[in-house]
């Protein structure tokens, strides 16, 4: 903080020699260069040079941002981390959120490829004159956090893995497409909920699914012990390939819908509600048992659903060879599924993305946001109740005996 103190030091003499007609444009920028030097010590838990056991990561240099003021456009020099990422709260009055939807509706108004409804809300929020150069520097910015965000070492463990996808319209070789945004969601082995990773590309298929799933494993995701998403061929053909020892849960809820369109309108109420007493059972060994009575049932009228029961029956009880407390978090994609509306809702406000870098920067700051509040949030499942995970769920007795000893 030595230099820091020194340039506020000449910032004092020269206001009060009115040597210097600039002096409040460079003293607010003294007074920020200070503030962000406080906070990235604070950050690491140390100072510049010091030793301490407390320390979190070291100073990397620095990068230059044009900071646009009451007084001026101010140069400041931005501290960088070797670990994480730094934005000044001075310089961020918005959440990341805010700033990459900002972006994306700013470049697509320079770039000339806006619709209607993008073009109102530029008016609206008065950027007609917004230059090229202003919107690559905001770009890159925000760019850069969420690139430290999507690759960061996972480094716990995580039983409990979600894979969806939604789908968003973006600009490519001049024609309107839609890409697949995929996302990957995790429980640690201390029960908190993360956002493992996301990608943009053309499709769901097996060959992109299965680069994704690596990508999270080339950064450390290990510990699965059941992968929960839809029954997307490319998706499960990737699942089984690359976490290969997990258990797969089909959705349930994808399941219903699935297992509905084999029914006529009017027998639809009947075979859910069917179907649903399958996951009211008590144990996998009930379950199973239910499973096969209803499919029997329903094989002479609807012979289509019943074959669809039959050859679901592992994966749709899967969730069932884990803690009962776990199941109704477990069985389904739903926890994903909100994350997704919230994607979605906010890329609806954009409509068409220029590019597929402006698909990911808005789409990624979303899901930054979503991993930060779960970070400072409540437990998703209990450490105790994950620290059974693997202990026998078939019936009370067997797992009374496991706690024997311990009791």
């Amino acid at each position: 903080m030595a230099s820091t103190s020194m340039e506020l030091h000449d910032f004092l003499s020269k206001a009060a020699s009115g040597a210097d007609v600039n002096f409040l444009r460079e003293g607010v920028r003294a007074l920020a260069q200070a503030l962000m030097e406080l906070e990235v010590s604070e950050r690491i838990g140390a100072e510049k040079h010091e030793r301490s056991d407390g320390r979190l990561t070291h100073r990397n240099g620095y990068r230059e941002r044009m900071w646009d003021t009451q007084v001026g456009a101010i140069d400041l020099k931005i501290p960088k981390l070797r670990e994480g990422s730094y934005m000044p709260s001075l310089v961020e009055p918005r959440r990341r959120i805010d700033r990459a939807m900002l972006s994306v509706i700013q470049e697509a108004y320079v770039h000339g490829v806006s619709t209607s409804k993008v073009d109102d809300i530029v008016t609206a929020l008065g950027m007609t004159g917004v230059s090229k150069s202003s919107v690559s520097r905001i770009c890159a910015e925000i760019d850069e956090t969420v690139q430290d965000f999507l690759t960061r070492p996972l480094l716990a463990r995580y039983p409990y893995v979600w894979l969806d996808a939604t789908y968003l319209k973006c600009r490519e070789n001049s024609r309107v497409v839609s890409v697949a945004a995929v996302v990957a969601t995790g429980v640690t082995e201390k029960g908190e909920r993360e956002v493992l990773g996301l990608d943009i590309g053309p499709s769901e298929d097996g060959a992109f699914w299965t680069e994704f799933l690596r990508g999270l494993v080339s950064r450390g995701l290990s510990g699965i012990e059941l992968v929960i998403s839809d029954a997307h061929l490319g998706l499960k053909e990737a699942v089984f390939s690359v976490f290969s020892g997990a258990s797969w849960q089909r959705c349930r809820v994808h399941f219903m819908r699935n297992a509905l369109v084999h029914v006529p309108k009017e027998a639809r109420n009947m075979a859910a509600s069917a179907i649903r007493t399958i996951f009211a059972a008590g144990t996998i060994e009930d379950a199973r048992t239910q499973l096969r009575l209803i499919a029997d049932g329903l094989q002479g009228r609807y012979p289509k659903l019943a074959a669809l029961l039959f050859e679901a029956e592992d994966d749709l009880i899967a969730h069932m060879g884990f803690p009962r407390d776990h199941w109704s978090k477990i069985a389904s994609t739903n926890p994903l599924e909100r994350v997704n509306k919230e994607i979605k809702r906010r890329t609806d406000v954009v409509g068409i993305f220029p590019n597929r870098a402006s698909a990911l920067r808005l789409t990624g700051a979303v899901l930054l946001e979503q991993h930060d509040e779960w970070a400072v949030g409540r437990r998703y499942i209990g450490i105790e109740s994950m620290s059974r995970i693997g202990a026998p769920q078939d019936g009370k007795e067997a797992y009374e005996a496991l706690l024997a000893p311990i009791r």
